[in-house]
């Protein structure tokens, strides 16, 4: 007598597999906007546009994932690890510039931060090739110098007691280290000229860029630096600009300590 095997088919959640394939899909989505705004084949909009379809992307995995889960604990059904797996990548991808998003909204919509709001460090270099379609390089005058005290009363000068000369090629060595690509370095002049460094700054993953225009100032005591930071896109900073000046100028009054 031959007995029959019944076997129970498996059901395998819908859900489950859709949102591991939306997360998987929100990777390359965000990597080809840096990409592709780094080596210049997407202008600042499209890019920001491209990289805000890579986030929704993931946060659609991440609900329906959450969804799924529940499901199939549930149901018995299978995918429970696909579901998890979906709404850890939406993690992996929305944590950064949720952070980033979170606090710069609750600062003011800011592209310009100078430690000098009635005498801001100029560009020079900058003004002679320049995006038309980039932020102004003139500064935003007393609207902006208001938001900016509101918002960031720390940034202010560093007076130094080393000459002029000694103060520029510390500031040199800082802005080298950092990588910025240097435009313009400018070496003061004892008291007949101030020293200026000119720089673009990179954002780590977006490459998004950034103005920076550093000025070396004599005084009777030694030397001020004024450090210039400006957005070259977009109408928010998110307080991008004013972490880059009071880092450097952390840094600065760190070199002055070690001397």
């Amino acid at each position: 007598m031959i007995r029959r095997r019944l076997y129970t088919e498996e059901r395998f959640s819908p859900l489950a597999r859709w949102s591991f394939r939306l997360a998987l899909f929100s990777l390359p989505v965000v990597a080809l906007a840096a990409l592709l705004y780094r080596t210049g084949f997407l202008d600042f909009q499209p890019a920001l546009v491209t990289l805000a379809t890579g986030l929704g992307l993931a946060a659609i995995a991440g609900i329906l994932g959450t969804v799924a889960f529940f499901i199939t604990w549930e149901t018995g059904w299978l995918g429970i690890g696909r579901a998890m797996a979906a709404v850890g990548i939406a993690v992996l991808v929305l944590a950064g510039p949720a952070a980033v998003l979170a606090r710069g909204m609750m600062l003011p919509p800011l592209t310009d931060i100078s430690t000098d709001s009635a005498d801001p460090p100029r560009f020079r270099s900058l003004a002679l090739a320049f995006p038309r379609e980039a932020n102004t390089l003139v500064y935003g005058g007393i609207d902006n110098a208001a938001a900016q005290r509101m918002a960031y009363p720390g940034i202010k000068p560093v007076d130094l007691t080393a000459t002029p000369e000694e103060a520029f090629n510390t500031v040199l060595a800082l802005v080298q280290k950092r990588r910025w690509t240097i435009l313009d370095a400018v070496p003061p002049r004892g008291t007949r000229r101030d020293g200026q460094i000119e720089a673009v700054a990179v954002s780590p993953i977006m490459g998004f860029r950034s103005n920076v225009s550093i000025r070396i100032r004599p005084t009777a005591k030694g030397a001020r630096v004024d450090v210039r930071s400006a957005s070259r896109y977009g109408t928010h900073d998110l307080g991008t600009n004013s972490e880059r000046v009071e880092a450097l100028m952390a840094d600065l009054a760190a070199e002055r300590r070690h001397r």
